[in-house]
């Protein structure tokens, strides 16, 4: 008890302060987007055995959300720092990891060093997208409060509350959250955290709010910017979501000492914005200074092959894909790089990349919620299994109604023949005004399906005019409805 006690007077050092935290625990596509995030892995909870975790890691590294774009409207006259390389520190991790490790075998309750090693296992997985470091993750996190509960160990509740936001647990990560919010009241990292949660569940007022509170307290960091400016992207607040990118990357640059991850994402995100507005040589320009940065970051290598695909240089693309899938190949890039390798006639090939998304979608099922989106979206587009990607959207959008859920939903829906309860989907999905070239082609088909062509062709328009290229595929099927 005298030892507890002792640990529990350390807590305003074990990471309450939201230290581990970092910018990107969101995944803009996967959320480990992040998208989201990218990106946008999935957590083990007692529900959920780590073997099958462990399982999907395996086959991810063995060969097998939805992005934020912007409007046309965004500023070319923004000066964007020049890039240059960081240092990797990947020995540093490393040697830290081992120590903590070694560290908390000798004393399983020493819940400071629980909580560092939770926070290196997160900047492990952000680098990487390897779900093993998830896991790992959640049990050091959950160690940490079993050695000493939340109301005296801010910091295992903020890394919990982060590895159930990296793992799609959206729910307990905005209660863990809140909690939060009432244990350290005068910070605004939990606000951050909640503002986080929210936004993926789709409770855009409440997040909102979140993010002000974060704003009150004082808070002007790189985590702050860059939700700011996400929320901006999603109200079509364009040219101020650019500007808020690029506060973020200054202020990654000046940190001491710079994070490279950090730095990298910045600037994938700025070439996000730049290829959701169709200024595919801007957004080519980004992520290869993302590059510069990080040579091996998997975001910007997976953006930069979209980026030469809407180029037409479809080598560059095809070379930039197969690197990205390597590091991580999640179904989004997988099922992209088996439409490129369609297109250049390597139909072995494109099979064989359709068929990983096949066998992560198995695994996907038995193991927890990560790719449902990006499956259901899969099977859509290449019109597959269309049964079962209305189930994976509709569940997935009962419990988390954010905007690109009921876009995904409608999509799903569509390609399943329920007419009317995708019109209502596309309906919630362009309820913020979001700048996106592909809610708006899905919108554009949906209506065209339900007979109302004035509306179909002013959403195809519109979404032809926002990125003339934003899929290989789908802007090919959307220029030819709109010419019929």
């Amino acid at each position: 008890m005298e030892r507890q006690r002792d640990r529990a007077t350390w807590r305003q050092g074990d990471g309450a302060t939201g230290r581990f935290c970092g910018p990107l625990t969101t995944t803009p596509s996967l959320c480990l987007s992040f998208n989201t995030f990218l990106l946008r892995p999935v957590a083990p909870s007692p529900r959920r055995p780590l073997f099958l975790f462990l399982c999907l890691a395996a086959l991810l590294s063995a060969g097998c959300g939805s992005s934020l774009s912007s409007a046309p409207s965004i500023s070319s006259s923004i000066t964007v720092p020049p890039a240059s390389p960081v240092p990797a520190n990947t020995d540093g991790s490393e040697q830290a990891i081992r120590f903590l490790e070694d560290r908390v075998k000798r004393d399983p309750d020493d819940f400071i060093a629980l909580n560092k090693l939770a926070g290196y296992y997160m900047l492990r997985l952000r680098e990487t997208g390897n779900v093993t470091w998830l896991g790992l993750a959640e049990r050091a996190a959950r160690s940490s409060l079993k050695a000493i509960p939340a109301e005296q160990n801010a910091g295992g509740l903020s890394l919990l509350a982060q590895v159930e936001f990296a793992s799609h647990d959206f729910a307990s990560a905005r209660d863990h959250a809140g909690q939060l919010t009432r244990l350290e009241p005068l910070k605004a990292y939990p606000y951050l955290l909640l503002g986080d949660a929210l936004t993926e569940l789709g409770d855009y007022e409440a997040a909102r709010s979140a993010f002000q509170e974060m704003e009150r307290r004082g808070s002007a960091d790189v985590a702050a910017r860059t939700r700011l400016a996400r929320m901006a992207a999603l109200t079509g607040a364009n040219s101020r979501a650019e500007r808020l990118y690029v506060d973020a990357l200054n202020l990654a640059i000046e940190a001491v000492p710079p994070s490279r991850e950090t730095i990298a994402w910045c600037r994938w995100q700025l070439g996000e914005t730049a290829f959701g507005a169709g200024d595919y040589d801007r957004a080519e320009k980004h992520y290869r200074e993302s590059l510069v940065t990080f040579p091996d970051y998997y975001r910007a290598l997976a953006g930069l092959g979209r980026a030469l695909a809407a180029k037409g240089d479809l080598n560059g693309a095809i070379e930039h894909y197969e690197r990205a899938v390597r590091i991580l190949p999640d179904p989004a890039s997988v099922s992209a790089l088996g439409d490129l390798l369609q297109v250049a006639g390597r139909t072995k090939e494109a099979e064989a990349q359709y068929a990983l998304c096949e066998q992560t979608a198995k695994i996907s099922a038995a193991g927890g919620q990560l790719y449902n989106r990006q499956l259901a979206l899969y099977y859509a587009d290449h019109g597959l299994k269309s049964g079962e990607a209305y189930q994976l959207a509709k569940r997935e959008y009962e419990t988390r109604r954010d905007i690109y859920g009921a876009d995904a939903l409608a999509w799903a829906a569509l390609k399943a023949g329920k007419i009317e309860e995708a019109r209502q989907a596309a309906k919630d999905a362009l309820r913020l005004g979001t700048q996106d070239a592909k809610l708006f082609y899905h919108a554009g088909m949906v209506a065209r399906a339900a007979g109302d062509r004035a509306a179909a062709q002013e959403y195809l328009r519109r979404a032809l005019n926002l990125s003339p290229r934003f899929d290989l595929r789908q802007s090919q099927v959307a220029k030819q409805a709109l010419a019929e």
